[in-house]
């Protein structure tokens, strides 16, 4: 595939000088610093000392007040609360953490995850009446039911109160529940608006604990839930998100929770966990139950105080993640086939697919995939209960959520964000919908959508890769959206000692005119990569043919020694 090199903005000099002076460090990360935000030396505190003292009063958030009090009703009248929460790893986290505050002072408290097959997403009427029919009076729901008007109104009739505490973009009307928390919502002040799922119920615990005057340290144990959420959820790392992101982390790394600790001896991860080790091995084995069976085991995973009972119940969890792998395999191979008879019909800015027997729990995955390969907003749609459901996935820079709600007519209920999407309709809408999902994508989209980006901070040349360095890089973490890992272009090298590794990926050392450090380089994936037959990569570099690079700096531990390598996101020869 071929990528974009977007160069990040350079800022006036005058300004990046002042910066560099002001705080200590060379041009270069100034520059970087600037376009994170970071414009003097009080942000830049913040910024590298991430502190809890900086979190939002949660009662700046509409609704909050209203919920705190009814939970302080329910305690006080004794009264049954189930904690509601969707099946993924946003909804799991959110359960599990809310769930193990009330229950650390009240005895009156159940969870319910909806059964992804038989429920669907959100609050379901199943939900609802399980709440009423066993006497639970108030149900606080999470990462879910900001669009929930109709089940809200049945559990009013029902008896039944709801605390609806969501992420996602409401519609226009709001559910008549006793308290709605969404930052999102247009009439909340909450400064904040990123908060994930688990994140909204981080605030309603801590204003709860603030309204009871407990200390707000006995919070904390619930961070390393709160980081897990922002990493799969791929919500921004930015402001509150950075705050919570980089204290849950030190929690995982040093004190984490046994239901985590027991995912991480699994997937073998024996070095300091970041923000990737999450999303890539920690959030898709939580994740697997709610694809394939029932989510309610990875609550009971996350929930669990025995690291040998957490080992137990992580092994299942872990044996439903290789039958989903198996799953996502097989239906993605389905899936490319079906788009290269497309491809050779037409020319497409949008992918929607449909098969009635593809597995539900892995059409995201699927959707995110098709887009590796194609690059364009693509929905992977299957049959479930008679009906075409589907998961979206969005390129950079363009709002999937606004264009599947110029398709509104066609389908009976949608939701999500900028960059992901759940749907439903009519399986005979679905050639309709594939058609207006088309012309709405061809009128809005424009060509640098269609092209993967890479964002690059800044050129380097070789001697400036050192450990002084890359150690203040290191400081700029946790990365993800919002605070991307540095990309640095390097121009004008070429390469020596290639080896490939594995029948795909390549190293080589690199070399710079009149540069003394020649640092090793990785490009994983990258040994097959060809314009034509004769003209691999692998061909290429050993000719000694000159080339651009952009990769990350990464440190690299080989026999207790350390070094610093690249790791290449692309090459573009002269």
């Amino acid at each position: 595939m071929e990528y974009v090199w977007k160069q990040k903005p350079k800022t006036a000099q005058p300004v990046i000088d002042k910066l560099s002076k002001d705080i200590n460090v060379n041009a270069t990360l100034a520059n970087m610093l600037f376009n994170r935000g970071v414009e003097n030396f009080d942000q830049a505190k913040d910024y590298f000392r991430p502190s809890l003292n900086l979190l939002h009063d949660p009662f700046l958030m509409k609704d909050m007040d209203a919920a705190v009090l009814r939970i302080t009703q329910a305690v006080k009248n004794q009264e049954h609360i189930l904690v509601y929460g969707d099946y993924d790893v946003d909804g799991t986290t959110a359960v599990a953490l809310v769930y193990e505050f009330l229950k650390g002072f009240y005895p009156h408290v159940d969870f319910y995850i909806p059964d992804r097959y038989k429920e669907g997403y959100g609050i379901s009427d199943r939900g609802v009446r399980f709440a009423a029919e066993n006497g639970f009076s108030l149900v606080i729901a999470l990462d879910c039911g900001i669009k929930a008007m109709d089940k809200v109104e049945l559990a009013t009739q029902l008896g039944v109160d709801f605390i609806i505490c969501d992420h996602h973009t409401p519609g226009d009307e709001l559910p008549q529940a006793v308290a709605v928390l969404d930052p999102k919502r247009q009439d909340c002040p909450y400064p904040y608006k990123e908060l994930s799922g688990c994140g909204v119920g981080f605030k309603l615990i801590q204003a709860y604990a603030k309204a009871q005057q407990l200390e707000e340290s006995s919070l904390y144990a619930y961070l390393d839930l709160v980081v897990v959420s922002i990493a799969a959820d791929i919500v921004p790392i930015t402001g509150e998100n950075r705050i919570l992101a980089y204290y849950g982390l030190d929690r995982i790394n040093n004190t984490p929770r046994a239901g985590l600790k027991a995912l991480m001896l699994l997937a073998k991860l024996e070095k300091e966990i970041q923000i990737s080790e999450i999303v890539f091995k920690i959030g898709p084995r939580i994740n697997a139950s709610g694809r394939l069976e029932h989510a309610k085991a990875s609550v009971e995973l996350l929930l669990a105080t025995n690291l040998d009972e957490a080992i137990d119940r992580a092994k299942l969890v872990d044996e439903v993640n290789a039958t989903r792998r198996n799953f996502d395999e097989h239906i993605t191979k389905e899936a490319f086939e079906m788009l290269a008879l497309q491809e050779a019909e037409a020319q497409w800015n949008s992918t929607v697919l449909f098969k009635e027997d593809w597995h539900k729990g892995v059409i995201g995955i699927v959707a995110s995939r098709c887009i590796e390969k194609y690059y364009r907003p693509t929905i992977i749609l299957t049959e479930s209960n008679n009906k075409a459901t589907g998961s979206a996935r969005s390129v950079v820079d363009f709002d999937i959520y606004e264009a599947i709600a110029e398709c509104a007519d066609l389908l009976d209920q949608f939701g999500g964000h900028k960059y992901a999407a759940g749907l439903t309709l009519d399986v005979k809408n679905v050639p309709a919908f594939q058609k207006k999902f088309e012309e709405v994508v061809s009128s809005r989209i424009e060509a640098v959508h269609l092209k993967p980006v890479i964002e690059v901070d800044d050129a380097l040349l070789l001697d400036q890769i050192n450990y002084k360095f890359y150690n203040i890089l290191k400081q700029m973490a946790p990365f993800g959206p919002g605070n991307t890992e540095p990309v640095f272009r390097i121009q004008n090298v070429y390469a020596e000692e290639v080896t490939v590794l594995k029948d795909k990926h390549l190293r080589f050392k690199i070399m710079q005119d009149g540069q003394v450090t020649t640092p090793v380089c990785l490009g994983f994936g990258m040994a097959d990569r060809s314009k034509d037959p004769d003209l691999t990569t692998v061909n290429m570099l050993r000719g000694k043919m000159r080339f651009d690079i952009v990769a990350e700096m990464r440190e690299n531990f080989f026999r207790d020694k350390s070094s610093l390598q690249l790791y290449v996101k692309d090459i573009k020869f002269d």
